[in-house]
């Protein structure tokens, strides 16, 4: 694993998760700061998880050029829940943003969201991509996987695995992810005490670039996850 630059204590980290995406990430990063500047100071960490195309070039390029970048590469592709941990554990903002890279979700929607946190007092803020520009493929199967979650957890999410949410930082501190569990965060979120929990609705937006990561595969392995969380969280609490 390698790691590029670093900047020390920003209002706001955003941690983003990166495979074969280095169309889109220059427009992100530039998204990102005309979303946040002057208002918050911000670290953007890239996380390539094992890109075979130029994502850890374009990071580095990005990291050279701008203070607030920073780049952390695997040399094998892990999956979406290794890399949001390892970017959490190199987090330091006092607020924690998950995105993905493809730019479906929407940078202007990040202030609204660390509103909620700051001032409303919440621990996690998960967007609902309630109007979404996917295709069908993955959104029954989305509805269906969120139907479950949301009478398993108790948690009143329409959209637990939109990659757009936001933290305080001692949450992701107190939570370890591996498989499929990124799509848990909520639930293992409440398991360590941090229950206010809240929902916005976000803007999603068509893909511009490259295709779909989401699979068949995944999708089973999600639910194997499901199946885990929930048998660990009922024999704790025995």
């Amino acid at each position: 694993m390698q790691e590029s630059q670093l900047l020390n204590s920003p209002d706001v980290s955003i941690v983003i998760p990166v495979f074969n995406e280095d169309e889109s990430l220059p427009e992100l990063e530039q998204a990102i700061a005309d979303a946040l500047n002057p208002t918050f100071s911000y670290e953007v960490i890239f996380v390539d998880d094992g890109s075979s195309d130029d994502s850890w070039k374009v990071i580095t390029s990005l990291s050279e050029q701008k203070e607030m970048v920073r780049g952390i590469r695997f040399h094998h592709n892990y999956g979406k829940s290794v890399a949001l941990q390892a970017g959490f554990e190199a987090s330091k903002g006092k607020y924690v943003v998950t995105m993905d890279a493809d730019l479906q979700d929407d940078p202007k929607e990040v202030p609204e969201m660390i509103k909620l946190l700051e001032h409303d007092g919440y621990d996690l803020v998960s967007g609902w991509k309630k109007e979404r520009h996917d295709p069908i493929s993955k959104t029954i199967p989305s509805k269906f996987f969120n139907f479950v979650t949301r009478k398993v957890a108790g948690i009143d999410l329409h959209d637990f695995n939109c990659g757009l949410k936001a933290y305080r930082a001692e949450v992701v501190e107190n939570i370890y992810l591996y498989g499929e569990l990124h799509r848990y965060i909520p639930m293992l979120a409440k398991r360590e005490g941090y229950s206010r929990i809240v929902e916005k609705v976000v803007k999603h937006h068509p893909r511009k670039y490259g295709k779909t990561k989401f699979g068949f595969s995944r999708f089973m392995n999600g639910f194997l996850d499901l199946v885990t969380i929930t048998f660990v969280q009922r024999y704790l609490q025995k």
